[in-house]
């Protein structure tokens, strides 16, 4: 079933609305949960660093690598969820259920060993679960509006991380034990999540009824195989798409190295410096439906590559004498501008590329690649500010940047997002 209204197009009858209400229950799923991480998000870094003790660079290296798992743990959710007639809700449903049982978890975590342990827990969950909610969202909408739909997930999505902070420090406010409250508080919240996901995610995705469907296979099809999923890359639209992903991830600087030096280029007060992810996630959350729904008409890859092109722009704004309120304020329309160009219409670029009975492998692949480039990235630039200094870091990366997105235009010109078959390529 659809949620919106329905227009007359003449002789093609009455078209469906753009977003099914199962996209709708999964961005719902993904509010939820995210309100739940953004609460331990928000408060980790004091906890380990004040509480326990670790320094910023361990606590930077943990992050590292717990992210690093997250991204390997994708590819076995993509594929695990393709087979046996697409456990999309099954396998994440169990990554939402790893990751809600990681908040609570967290209240005995006093060491650094067993902290490690339950944060590469939380990780995994995420990892199983972000491939099959992505590909249930391609195979619950027509292939002519995923971008849009992508858009709406990530916005309500990015409600989730806009609230999470906001929970966390009114939390914290209320009670005496502070950290122990934030994350008894964050497990209620991800338990709900999941309850949603079990009660209105439904179990089978099906085509949309105005879909063009192929006539049924003559022969049962069996489940793809591991070897299978790899082989998606033999696709030249998915391996082109896939290599220009982690070709810009390799020069994209992560949020936290972005936010400190804007922070330190437009003087902010240290109290100040919570609020500039929020600048971004407002932004995103404002542009990613109306970004969507442009790039299912004016061609995702090409908003794909202008969204790298904003985020150019924001670094040359980091790098300007322009400093003050209103250039940060500019950088983090840039960078929620960014994500809503380049976050939801990835995946949808990605969803037209790959055989429906493969998405989840297919989104696995290319949000692994992407993720482990800008893990990449980020321990380069890391470097790179510990030789150079952060803003000769950040214009060598900008340049660095300005060249891949060269690269990456003439890699997917003339490329097209027509429909495809489920036969892979010899």
């Amino acid at each position: 079933m659809y949620l919106a209204d329905s227009r007359s197009t003449g002789s093609r009858g009455t078209e469906a609305a753009a977003v099914p209400s199962t996209v709708l229950a999964l961005g719902a799923v993904s509010l939820i949960t995210d309100v739940s991480s953004e609460m331990v998000t928000a408060v980790l870094p004091l906890y380990v660093v004040a509480g326990l003790g670790l320094s910023p660079l361990g606590f930077g290296l943990l992050d590292g690598i717990n992210n690093g798992v997250g991204a390997l743990v994708r590819l076995a959710g993509g594929h695990l969820a393709d087979r046996g007639g697409r456990r999309h809700k099954v396998v994440a449903g169990l990554g939402y259920g790893l990751s809600a049982l990681c908040k609570p978890l967290l209240l005995l975590a006093h060491t650094l060993p067993v902290l490690s342990a339950v944060l590469a827990v939380d990780r995994t969950g995420k990892g199983l679960r972000t491939a099959p909610r992505d590909a249930m969202i391609s195979l619950a909408t027509e292939p002519a509006h995923r971008g849009r739909a992508f858009g709406v997930h990530r916005a309500m999505d990015t409600t989730g991380a806009l609230l999470g902070p906001l929970v966390a420090f009114a939390v914290l406010r209320a009670t005496v034990d502070g950290y122990d409250a934030v994350f008894a508080v964050s497990g209620c919240v991800a338990v709900l999540g999941v309850l949603v996901l079990v009660l209105f995610v439904p179990r089978s995705i099906d085509a949309p009824a105005t879909a063009v469907r192929r006539p049924p296979p003559p022969e049962p099809v069996q489940p793809p195989r591991l070897r299978e999923a790899i082989g998606l890359l033999r696709r030249p639209e998915l391996r082109r798409l896939t290599v220009c992903a982690a070709l810009l991830g390799l020069t994209t600087v992560s949020d936290s190295f972005l936010y400190l030096l804007l922070q330190r280029a437009g003087n902010l007060p240290a109290h100040l410096f919570p609020l500039l992810p929020l600048g971004t996630a407002a932004c995103f959350l404002l542009l990613a439906v109306p970004v969507g729904a442009l790039a299912d008409r004016a061609g995702r890859r090409r908003l794909f590559l202008a969204g790298h092109g904003v985020l150019l722009l924001g670094y040359g704004l980091v790098l300007s004498p322009w400093h003050g309120v209103p250039a940060v304020i500019a950088v983090l329309v840039l960078h929620g501008t960014f994500y809503a160009a380049t976050d939801g219409v990835l995946a949808a670029a990605t969803a037209a590329v790959v055989p429906a009975r493969q998405q989840g492998a297919g989104q696995a692949l290319m949000g692994t690649g992407q993720a482990l480039a800008r893990f990449a990235c980020s321990l380069a630039f890391g470097a790179a500010w510990s030789l150079w200094g952060g803003r000769t870091a950040l214009a060598v990366t900008a340049a660095a940047l300005a060249v891949s997105a060269v690269v990456a235009v003439f890699v997917l010109r003339g490329t097209d997002e027509a429909p495809i078959t489920d036969e892979v390529p010899a």
